[in-house]
């Protein structure tokens, strides 16, 4: 799960910007989370849903929430409701999804992205006159839309990847139909960046030392866990 930190200057009344206050009701106090690092939306399935939790002790959220695409572009393929509500403190909220979009690939995975921001309240009687700093945070996390009667399973295709390397940059095959998340990824010593493996496709990355040695990763599950360390076939 991405979590992405978003400013929004409510009043700068003055030019003392050291003198700023930096309201963040959630700091050591709890916070906005979703229930997990990824959802999986099975073919056929009416909906899926996800919680979201405040458990702040007090102040409320503003909780906006959409479905993107890899590009990061906001799309109508998903109903997901409500996609704009209060989240009051130690409270919990479900946001449902289902897709209503085209026919999708049934011989792979296709992948979409949960964005949801909250915004924390502001008292104005506590911030009037004041410099304030306010503080959204948006997470993101994977949408997995499954097709039925895929001819191998997710675990499977955790270990069915083969890389091949040039120079310092490794190429990563991945045959199965679901998409694979990598972590701890190494080539030899190097150390290359966490990436995901579109099914039935490759991808190239960049070591950051000479790329030399076997390939060897961490892959993520449907449940947000890491796997054992794995060879990567043909490294």
């Amino acid at each position: 799960m991405k979590i992405k930190p978003m400013t929004l200057w409510l009043s700068l009344a003055g030019t003392a910007l050291l003198c700023s206050t930096i309201t963040a009701h959630a700091a050591g106090a709890g916070g906005v989370a979703l229930g997990a690092t990824r959802m999986i939306y099975h073919e056929g399935q009416k909906e899926t849903s996800i919680s979201l939790s405040n458990t702040t002790k007090s102040g409320s959220f503003l909780i906006q929430s959409w479905i993107a695409d890899a590009n990061s572009k906001k799309i109508n393929d998903f109903v997901l409701t409500p996609p704009l509500f209060v989240s009051k403190a130690k409270s919990e909220n479900t946001l449902r999804l289902m897709y209503a979009g085209p026919a999708l690939p049934k011989d792979r995975e296709s992948v979409f992205y949960l964005h949801s921001r909250a915004i924390p309240s502001v008292d104005p009687k506590k911030v009037s006159g004041a410099n304030v700093l306010q503080i959204a945070v948006e997470s993101v996390i994977k949408v997995f839309w499954r097709p039925n009667g895929l001819n191998t399973t997710e675990t499977q295709a955790e270990t069915s990847l083969t890389c091949s390397r040039s120079g310092n940059q490794v190429t990563l095959k991945n045959p199965s139909p679901y998409y694979v998340s990598l972590v701890k990824l190494y080539s030899g010593t190097a150390t290359l960046p966490n990436t995901m493996v579109p099914p039935k496709s490759s991808v190239t990355v960049k070591a950051s030392g000479s790329g030399l040695g076997t390939v060897k990763y961490t892959a993520i599950n449907d449940y947000g866990a890491a796997s054992k360390q794995i060879t990567c076939q043909g490294s």
